[in-house]
């Protein structure tokens, strides 16, 4: 869970301030009351999202050159896990990462702080030191986007609503809009191409962080069993297609390998094709 801490609107370390100069200034919320730019939003497998990338050049937008610090403030490793076909191994790491943002006035004063966390992980890949810097990096890059979320649409909020745009703050009792609406946007306002992952980097496919080009190579690449899971869950409602599969698994010798609940690949196929029989015949029936 986030945490913010805030400073006082009337009070610093030098005694009383306006308001505005102590928390954000009517250009500021402008900009952080306003509905995100579809551009900005990426879309895989049906999920919404923002690249981190995009939410830092967001903060520079919204709070300045050194505006505001990432600091992390714990990285733990927690998985290493090696699996082997044949000599070939590959590695499925986990990090966890602790992040806080800050945020400061132009002049250098602290805002406010957001601290969130979360797990990133790196499946199957053939370096295990590419493995962890992956892992890091896409635990790190999380939990600053679960930080920035809380300043609100700017940041991706609004796609917990169903993936919308639309902002969803709207108003705030403590921003008036009578302290920000009279600040009129700069002419003409910015237009963002759409959002792209880091150049020479590919998506991966769960909306997550990138591979490099090489990796997603390399993953490509099925092992016997992996090609067989595919094959598998493509033809889940085909007897003679899961016939085939069980062919297959026969041929590389993976009749025995278990597939959860201590079921093994034979098992799980050789029940399914029979229900499939059993419900073709009761439909012909």
């Amino acid at each position: 869970m986030a945490h913010a801490i805030e400073a006082p609107a009337g009070v610093t370390a030098e005694g009383q301030t306006s308001h505005t100069q102590n928390r954000f200034s009517p250009y500021q919320l402008r900009m952080l009351h306003g509905g995100i730019n579809g551009n900005r939003v990426r879309n895989l497998r049906g999920m919404s999202h923002l690249e981190a990338w995009d939410v830092r050049r967001q903060l520079i937008r919204v709070f300045g050159f050194g505006g505001f610090s990432i600091d992390t403030v714990s990285l733990d490793l927690v998985s290493e896990r090696e699996s082997k076909t044949g000599e070939r191994s590959r590695w499925t790491i986990v990090y966890r990462a602790q992040v806080r943002l800050t945020l400061f006035t132009p002049d250098g004063r602290k805002l406010t702080h957001f601290e969130d966390a979360a797990a990133g992980d790196a499946v199957n890949q053939p370096s295990l030191g590419d493995a962890h810097d992956l892992a890091m990096k896409t635990a790190v890059s999380q939990a600053l986007k679960r930080c920035a979320v809380n300043l609100g649409d700017q940041f991706g909020l609004s796609l917990y609503n169903n993936g919308s745009p639309e902002p969803v703050v709207v108003f705030s009792a403590a921003h008036p809009p009578e302290e920000w609406k009279r600040v009129e946007p700069p002419q003409p306002e910015p237009e963002d191409p759409p959002v792209q992952p880091e150049p020479g980097m590919a998506q991966d496919g769960d909306g997550g962080e990138q591979v490099s080009e090489v990796q997603a190579q390399e993953q490509s690449v099925e092992t016997p069993m992996e090609a067989l899971r595919r094959k598998v869950n493509n033809g889940w409602r085909d007897a003679t297609a899961l016939e085939q599969c069980l062919e297959e698994a026969r041929a590389h010798g993976l009749l025995l390998e278990q597939v959860g609940d201590g079921m093994t690949v034979e098992a799980l196929l050789t029940n399914r094709i029979n229900e499939l029989h059993d419900a073709s015949m009761g439909r012909a029936a």
